[in-house]
């Protein structure tokens, strides 16, 4: 508890301290005056700057993901950034605060003498700090710093002002689709009972918002919605390959064997069995998904090579917050 109050007071003589001409005024002193301990005033003021160069170098340390061993100087500058504040709050409530015990009881609260008798504590503990701008400046700065170094980790989170990054995809009326191996796929390479996997041509496959699944359907087997109408090349159909649910890979396609005993034909996800009916534009079967695979409109040009339409029907991507109420872009 005393060392509690001490950098309670401490605080308090730096931030709220007043003038070096309040104390006095006439009137008998409550506390014996003491020289200004210059050489505390500089350890202070010294262990506030290693402070603030400590959050600094945290900062500095979490912008480069190249560093190596990052997450140990990550800790390590972050603990020495906490450790020089709390040693400067120690030394000033130690050597800069006067340390002043009242023995008796306390009278009743409210009075006013008395409280004029806290203020005057506190105004002659001040007469023993001769740097009390420099140190209220030090004190800011180290507090300002480990702030802001606190701050810093929030920017991970995502961009703040530019969600529409996270709604673009490659995707653009007359766009090629390719194969892994960059080759076009033609209308006639898909064919009923198989997967394809396809990309934008000229695009990162990496993207979200790039990767396809291709089955061929009986046309008399499809039941789209009427606002996806006209999506479908000939029978075949183009969905994202990213997982509505939690955003895995869907790599897996059922396909019966004795129709119609057997359930028609879906699209699987292998993380966590979401299932997706590629005849009714991709609504969900089955599984933990909350919302139908989006839909991409294809076209077969002049050439029998498959391109698409426009772009998807829906956002790309895990149903997190705001995903149905955009578009993708």
């Amino acid at each position: 508890m005393a060392r509690a109050k001490d950098w309670i007071i401490a605080g308090l003589v730096l931030l709220l301290g007043r003038g070096s001409g309040g104390a006095g005024d006439g009137k008998r002193r409550l506390i014996q005056r003491r020289p200004a301990s210059d050489r505390a005033e500089l350890v202070v003021l010294l262990l506030l700057g290693l402070s603030s160069l400590s959050a600094i170098g945290f900062i500095v340390v979490y912008a480069f993901d190249s560093i190596a061993a990052q997450t140990q100087y990550l800790g390590l500058a972050l603990g020495l950034a906490l450790l020089f504040f709390a040693a400067a709050l120690v030394v000033t409530g130690k050597e800069l605060v006067p340390e002043e015990e009242l023995v008796e009881e306390y009278p009743p609260p409210e009075h006013p003498r008395d409280q004029e008798t806290v203020e005057q504590l506190v105004d002659e503990g001040v007469d023993g700090i001769s740097r009390r701008g420099l140190l209220k400046l030090g004190l800011l700065g180290a507090g300002g710093t480990l702030g802001l170094a606190a701050l810093v980790p929030a920017l991970s989170f995502g961009p703040a002002f530019r969600i529409k990054e996270l709604f673009a995809t490659p995707w653009r009326k007359g766009r090629l689709l390719v194969d892994e191996a960059n080759r076009p796929w033609k209308a006639t390479d898909i064919r009923e009972a198989d997967f394809y996997t396809a990309f934008p041509a000229g695009a990162d496959k990496e993207l979200q918002g790039s990767p396809l699944v291709l089955v061929r359907l009986p046309k008399d087997r499809l039941a789209l919605p009427a606002d996806l109408a006209g999506y479908d090349a000939d029978g075949i159909v183009a969905y994202s390959k990213i997982c509505t649910h939690a955003g895995c890979a869907i790599s897996m396609y059922r396909v019966p064997l004795f129709q119609p005993d057997e359930p028609s034909p879906a699209l699987v996800c292998p993380c966590h069995y979401s299932t997706f009916d590629p005849a009714k534009g991709g609504t969900v079967l089955f599984g933990p998904a909350g919302r139908r695979l989006p839909m991409l409109p294809l076209q077969i040009d002049a050439k029998g090579y498959l391109r698409a339409k426009g772009n998807f029907d829906e956002a790309v991507g895990p149903s997190w917050w705001g995903v149905r109420n955009r578009k993708p872009s």
